[in-house]
């Protein structure tokens, strides 16, 4: 489940920040989104409950921009991300989107949430790829972005990655 697709203007400044490392393994463009929750598989019966409760949320449009970049690290790779600020927003919509899926019968959600957009992951052996972005994107900034809309998305994984499809699209009022 995610936030509408960044629009074209951080699109495009995300787009521009990823280089030509062969290290890195890019998501991509058509892929860039901000995870509000992740859901896991569920059937149709399932599904179709979490829909109709997502359909139930009312929350404001509010405004994200791009602010930074980092990484999150575990013992075999990790992903690089950009930022968006600020949090407030985008973690309320979280809070609803989480009561939403439990009333619908899933089990809570234990990670933290943390908003960002992933760009790309790497394995362990290419940490320099990794820094090297960081130094030259420390700064990276867009101008503010409405977000008006949160998706639900199915994903479905290939030997090329995952591929996601819209299933639901809500708006915010």
């Amino acid at each position: 489940l995610s936030l509408s697709q960044v629009h074209a203007s951080p699109r495009d400044l995300l787009i521009d920040a990823m280089d030509d490392s062969p290290a890195l393994r890019w998501v991509g463009d058509e892929q860039l989104h901000l995870t509000l929750r992740f859901i896991g598989e569920v059937e149709r019966p399932v599904a179709n409950d979490i829909a109709a409760a997502l359909d139930r949320i009312r929350s404001p449009a509010f405004e994200l921009r791009v602010n930074g970049v980092g990484k999150f690290e575990k013992r075999n790779g990790g992903a690089l991300w950009a930022a968006v600020t600020p949090k407030e927003p985008v973690a309320a919509l979280a809070t609803k989107v989480e009561s939403a899926l439990q009333q619908a019968g899933l089990e809570p959600e234990h990670r933290a949430f943390s908003p960002h957009i992933t760009l790309a992951r790497w394995n362990r052996r290419n940490s320099e790829a990794v820094d090297a972005f960081l130094t030259r994107n420390a700064d990276l900034r867009s101008a503010p972005f409405e977000v008006d809309r949160f998706i639900l998305f199915e994903s479905k994984l290939s030997r090329h990655g995952a591929h996601y499809e819209e299933v639901a699209r809500f708006e915010l009022i």
